[in-house]
């Protein structure tokens, strides 16, 4: 692991190298005394075989010696993995929403966001949330990883000792946008943390829009610049005709207003022709304003 941006991150690599050292030995040890036997007790040097009833010293030796070095491993792992799951009671709390194919990060405060931001030097408890499949929440920066089970509480926490970006990616594949099921971490000082988290975020209208078209995990299946994802892209989408199966027939429709909040509320009414039904979730928690916002953002998209 080179990039150690956590406080966890540096204790699990030392766990991690301490394994490896002591496998690497072990390896070459082994493998020395078996080639030494080989030689030694060859044929050709022992042509009539001896019996060896056993050496007590010996099977102690061999039976104490790992027997120790395992419970080492034991220790360093088991201290690590529970200061990893034991999250200071002053944390950040930010819920953690993964969804085919996107995060979306919610903070205590109501504020919503696609990049989880964070403060330095402050613990952030990550509240996971899996609305549809299993995922795997990875930050490789932080050395943290953990599931997301839908219909399960889990969490995980870190904290950031570094400022910068970092790749958030999913290790589980969750269906046909895994690969592009990625955020970011942006670790920022603490006062310029304080100021975007009390700002105050656009709330109606093509600007509130496009945060919810990040946020509701939109941005997972709908591309802006009309390139082909696992729903049709919104680039240009409005006024434009569209050719759409409904109830297994095809016809051509305009995609105005009203056709494209349908499509939010009723995604499988009108599949437009090309795509498969049943991928987008029915249920998003988004309020008739919430729609209305992401209409006029679509209608900004030429």
């Amino acid at each position: 692991m080179n990039q150690q941006a956590s406080t966890l991150a540096g204790p699990v690599s030392h766990v991690f190298i301490y394994i490896v050292v002591l496998s690497a030995i072990f390896l070459v040890g082994l493998t020395a005394t078996m080639i030494a036997f080989v030689v030694k007790y060859s044929r050709g040097r022992n042509a009539k075989p001896v019996d060896i009833h056993g050496h007590t010293g010996l099977e102690i030796l061999w039976t104490v010696i790992p027997t120790l070095l395992f419970m080492t491993m034991f220790y360093y792992g088991y201290t690590r993995w529970s200061y990893g799951r034991n999250a200071p009671k002053d944390s950040l709390q930010v819920t953690v929403t993964g969804r085919q194919w996107s995060y979306a990060f919610a903070y205590p405060n109501g504020k919503e966001s696609a990049e989880l931001k964070v403060p330095l030097g402050r613990p952030v408890r990550c509240n996971l949330v899996a609305t549809d499949v299993l995922h795997g929440f990875f930050i490789p920066a932080f050395a943290v990883k953990q599931d997301m089970v839908p219909g399960k509480n889990n969490y995980t926490w870190f904290q950031a000792s570094e400022t910068g970006t970092y790749d958030i990616l999913c290790t589980v594949f969750c269906g046909e946008g895994h690969p592009k099921m990625l955020a970011k971490v942006v670790v920022l000082p603490p006062a310029e943390f304080d100021a975007w988290y009390a700002a105050r975020e656009a709330e109606s209208g093509p600007e509130h829009g496009a945060a919810l078209y990040k946020t509701k995990g939109c941005v997972g299946c709908h591309s802006l610049d009309g390139s082909k994802l696992v729903g049709p892209s919104w680039k240009g989408i409005f006024g434009e005709p569209a050719v759409v199966v409904t109830g297994g027939v095809e016809r051509t429709v305009t995609a105005d207003e009203a056709y494209l909040k349908r499509s939010i509320r009723e995604p499988n009414a009108d599949v437009v022709k090309g795509y498969q039904p049943g991928m987008m979730p029915v249920e998003m928690s988004l309020t008739d304003a919430d729609v209305d916002d992401l209409v006029a953002y679509i209608k900004t998209l030429k």
